[in-house]
């Protein structure tokens, strides 16, 4: 049985004319050997499967030669060039830095670099993955790699420059090598299509050229895959079926359903991209492509960024001709949010359908006028809180109501619950008599649904600091006993600990028109107070809609009994009653949190 040899290593570029998408690269070696302007160390770099270490074999090849061709590639005739293919030859020399990275592996390659060639003009090592070198291996290697012998070339290559030593790269003549374009991928297996005798879609072709996300070796490996799996003859269909590649195709009907605001066709396509098990985060990041290479195909100018066949591109063209440019872009604005919120929402097959359906009423809300943008960050919002968009739905479709009610009958919920929670506020918003606002009765606010009482403006200087100032829910008297009440419910809102609790009680106050003077009874009730001065002066200003109170603190100088007492003072005493309570604490070394 004949051995079988994957198509990576068949195929691989021998010649500098076989190399698929670095003509840049290519050619500027071909000039150096043309010129005898050979650099002692080179540095190629760029992402896998590109063609980094083939190069550097093609070069080593070419420039051992002895009988060049007229376009300066290796003849493949001499005995340097059989020694090559026969992987035979003393001159080229690969080293492997991913297990070859200490001082002493460099040791020996210096030791090595001294030898001269036996055939050929010069020694070339190349140095695979010599971003894996240790600090201590580049630092043994920079006086070789600075001043090798006349005969000794270095080429290196890496997948990670930044990994590298500035002072290597300053040595080098660096080469960046770029992803291979998905045309030069496909017109690549064509040809060896060709050669190996496979019938296959140029669609086909395609689907792989994108999977091997620029890398050559990666685009053989699954041409071989898919030629293991359907042989000689390949469809598209048994390129996305072995890949697990979404079919465009859905992605085209999806945006015609929405542009037409059919979302039962949009939600049923939907239900089949899931039966088939795709991934619902990878569904919404392909469909956002395929907006992408919608508004792309909308200018002349950009088509050429479509990295697609010929006859998908124009299928792009003719879509991006139906889709009006709002519509794309708010599309994308859509899916990026669905994308951003899909992992940290508690029911992402929902997040996705209401994305879904905002994209089949973009085209409707355009033409009523309604702003779908801001509905769909607070839908998105409750969706990835946890939260569900309609309790009663449940409910309802036990009873067996028709879907079209459902919308309504969620909407009269919503009002009669706003109009019952109106009615409460109302009922226990306590408006005094004696108050300036004007009185409201309880049978008046519930004829008034959720409307407030309308409270005539006065500057709240001028009002009778007996009478209330009525605020939005409650009217409170802006007396001495109201405003130490507030006093008390403020901290019991803002959570303040006990000590502040117990200061903010056993004050006193004076009120003065707007001017509020509280009287404290000992350094630290000051202290604390003065702390809060500016948070407390902000609470009193909204409790009593006046912008104008001010607090003042004022230290009375008096036998008062008055005292706040803290932790401290309050083990100290009970220690002077019962000496056990301190012999207790010392022994089992307590104390305060």
């Amino acid at each position: 049985m004949e051995n079988f040899i994957v198509s990576a290593r068949k195929y691989r570029p021998s010649t500098f004319s076989t190399v698929v998408g670095q003509e840049s690269i290519t050619v500027t070696l071909k000039n150096a050997i043309k010129n005898n302007h050979l650099a002692h160390a080179y540095l190629f770099c760029g992402p896998r499967g590109v063609g980094k270490t083939s190069c550097a074999r093609i070069f080593a090849k070419t420039i051992n030669c002895s009988n060049i061709s007229s376009d300066f590639e290796a003849c493949n005739e001499c005995e340097s060039c059989k020694a090559f293919n026969e992987n035979r030859s003393y001159n080229i020399h690969e080293l492997d830095a991913a297990s070859n990275n200490s001082v002493d592996d460099i040791r020996t390659l210096i030791d090595q670099v001294r030898i001269p060639p036996q055939i050929g003009s010069y020694s070339i090592y190349i140095i695979d993955e010599v971003h894996m070198l240790s600090a201590s291996a580049f630092n043994a290697f920079l006086k070789t790699l600075e001043e090798p012998p006349a005969h000794a070339i270095f080429v290196l290559a890496t997948t990670e420059k930044h990994k590298i030593l500035p002072t290597i790269l300053s040595r080098c003549q660096i080469f960046d090598f770029s992803r291979i374009k998905v045309e030069d991928a496909v017109k690549h297996l064509k040809n060896i299509a060709e050669k190996e005798s496979v019938n296959i879609d140029e669609e086909a072709l395609n689907v792989i050229g994108m999977k091997a996300d620029g890398a050559m070796r990666d685009a053989l490996s699954i041409f071989d895959q898919i030629v293991s799996f359907s042989g000689k003859e390949i469809s598209f269909e048994n390129v996305i079926q072995n890949l697990n590649v979404l079919d465009y195709d859905y992605y085209f009907r999806i945006v015609d359903a929405a542009l037409e605001g059919k979302v039962t066709d949009v939600l049923i396509m939907l239900n089949e991209i899931f039966e088939k098990g795709f991934d619902g985060h990878h569904f919404i990041g392909g469909l956002s492509a395929h907006i992408r290479d919608v508004l792309v195909g909308k200018d002349q100018a950009t088509i050429q960024l479509l990295e697609v066949s010929d006859s998908v591109k124009q299928k792009y063209v003719d879509q991006a001709k139906k889709c009006p440019v709002d519509f794309l872009y708010e599309s994308l604005g859509i899916l990026n949010q669905c994308d951003v919120a899909y992992k940290s929402s508690q029911n992402p097959r929902l997040l996705i359908e209401l994305s879904l359906i905002q994209l089949s009423q973009i085209i409707e809300s355009k033409k009523k006028g309604t702003n779908l943008k801001k509905n769909s960050k607070k839908l998105l919002k409750i969706l990835v809180e946890g939260r569900s968009l309609a309790p009663t739905q449940n409910t309802q479709a036990k009873n067996g109501q028709p879907a079209a009610t459902v919308s309504a009958t969620i909407k009269e919920n919503a009002n009669n619950q706003a109009e019952k929670s109106a009615k409460k506020k109302v009922v226990n918003a306590g408006v005094s008599r004696n108050s300036y606002s004007p009185t409201v009765s309880i049978k008046q606010a519930l004829q008034t649904g959720i409307q407030r009482p309308k409270v005539d403006s006065k500057p709240a200087d001028k009002m009778d600091t007996s009478s209330g100032v009525a605020t939005s829910e409650k009217v409170f008297e802006f007396t001495n006993v109201g405003v130490l009440g507030q006093l008390k419910e403020f901290a019991r809102i803002k959570k303040k600990d006990e000590r502040i609790r117990i200061s903010l009680s056993t004050v006193e106050i004076v009120i003065k028109e707007s001017k509020v003077l509280i009287k404290t009874f000992n350094n630290l009730q000051l202290e604390d107070i003065n702390n809060l001065k500016l948070e407390l002066e902000n609470y009193l200003r909204r409790i009593f809609t006046n912008p104008k109170v001010e607090l003042f603190t004022r230290l009375e100088q008096t036998q008062s009994t008055k005292k706040v007492y803290n932790e401290t003072d309050i083990l100290r005493i009970l220690s002077e009653k019962n000496p056990s309570l301190a012999l207790l604490k010392k022994k089992l070394a307590l104390d305060f949190e």
